[in-house]
């Protein structure tokens, strides 16, 4: 069965979300896997022999200078050209302190992109929750284009064990903001990123209550979701929660087993692995 990953990162050393010592030393304990670099064309190949179309997300350029993203988001086009079939597109992090510069800059991704490119929240990570006003820039791009945004909600990885946890503050991606960001955005496609425990009842009840959310469930292997979760997956929300991988922290055949080995039946996978995302994005399938 094939798989849209709604998100992911980049497998290759230029691209890695991981930077520094410090993050790479607590991949094993945090993913359970170890840091491991691929060619863009050893990525491509990886994608194509799981028969996945993914989202990469470079993760770390939420708080670079637009003189070091242009170059990053420059090759992340180019790679996305040379391997459409497998990367299906792109989130892009761009510091919302930027402001209108860093709007123009999505703007132009998405004009120069053969596939898909949004605009992905980190709040933890920046420090102002997705309804705040300073992302307004990006979403007004994003809604001119019909777009979609990701907003990561739930527990990260990302400065986890860390010093001070990073200087990631978990309380920032509540799922209250997505609430609060649906209400302002009522016509803005909104896609939540990961489970979004330990608050996964408050995202269960904002998906049922707020029509343009849905749901990506990277960065967790599914026998870790909580109950809830698991009967909405083949109850309430079965066409709004869809696949993502977090690969390479996460590879595909683990995922895979383990969505396997909860029980449901192909119906609820296909809508989980490809299906839903494809409606989403109002793909034809094949």
């Amino acid at each position: 069965m094939r798989l849209f990953d709604l998100h992911s990162h980049w497998g290759t050393q230029r691209g890695y979300v991981l930077r520094t010592p410090e993050a790479l030393a607590q991949q094993q304990k945090t993913w359970n896997s170890i840091p491991q670099y691929d060619t863009e064309e050893e990525m491509a190949a990886y994608l194509r022999a799981n028969q996945v179309r993914a989202i990469l997300d470079f993760g770390f350029t939420k708080s670079l200078p637009l003189n070091e993203v242009v170059p990053l988001h420059d090759y992340a086009i180019e790679t996305q050209r040379r391997f459409l079939d497998a990367i299906f597109g792109h989130w892009l992090q761009i510091d919302p302190r930027l402001g209108a510069a860093g709007a123009q800059e999505l703007k132009r991704c998405i004009q120069a992109s053969t596939g898909f490119i949004s605009y992905c929240v980190s709040a933890a990570g920046m420090g102002y929750p997705a309804s705040d006003p300073i992302y307004r820039p990006f979403y007004e791009v994003a809604l001119a284009h019909d777009r979609p945004v990701l907003v990561l909600v739930g527990y990260t990885g990302s400065g986890a064990g860390l010093r001070g946890g990073g200087g990631v503050k978990l309380e920032l991606c509540h799922p209250r903001y997505v609430d609060e960001l649906a209400i302002d955005w009522p016509d803005l496609k909104i896609i939540t990123g990961r489970p979004a425990w330990p608050w996964q009842d408050e995202m269960i009840a904002v998906m049922l209550h707020k029509p343009n959310v849905w749901s990506e469930l990277h960065g967790w292997s599914p026998k870790y979701l909580t109950d809830a979760l698991k009967r909405e997956i083949r109850g309430r929300l079965r066409n709004r929660l869809m696949f993502g991988a977090d690969y390479p922290l996460f590879r595909y055949e683990r995922l895979v087993a383990d969505w396997h080995s909860l029980g449901y039946d192909d119906e609820v996978l296909a809508n989980v692995f490809h299906r839903n995302a494809e409606r989403l994005f109002g793909l034809t399938e094949n």
